[in-house]
């Protein structure tokens, strides 16, 4: 279970974990920007939710999805592009965002 979030300039998601570990956040005050939180449950494991994210307008923005909805279905048809779990697992390398 986790809560995610998006770099809005790189795309590059991580976990709030992820984060902490890399010295990017604090437990009280969370990420500064560019890590936007990505809105959803605070429960979202990737068995059943998928993390989306899509750039617009010269940012990068996030969605979570139940994967196999409909909902799901619309966001990949509208251009969004699901991340994999192993690039959720690298998390930021190096206390900084990875380049994409």
């Amino acid at each position: 279970m986790a809560l995610f979030f998006i770099d809005t300039d790189t795309g590059q998601i991580a976990t709030g974990r992820q984060l902490l570990e890399a010295g990017l956040a604090s437990e009280i005050d969370g990420p500064q920007r560019p890590w936007f939180r990505i809105q959803g449950t605070d429960d979202a494991t990737t068995l059943w939710y998928a993390v989306m994210r899509k750039q617009t307008r010269g940012i990068f923005i996030g969605a979570l999805a139940i994967r196999h909805s409909d909902h799901h279905a619309s966001l990949l048809n509208q251009g969004w592009e699901e991340i994999s779990v192993d690039e959720l697992r690298s998390g930021p390398v190096n206390g900084s965002a990875q380049a994409m």
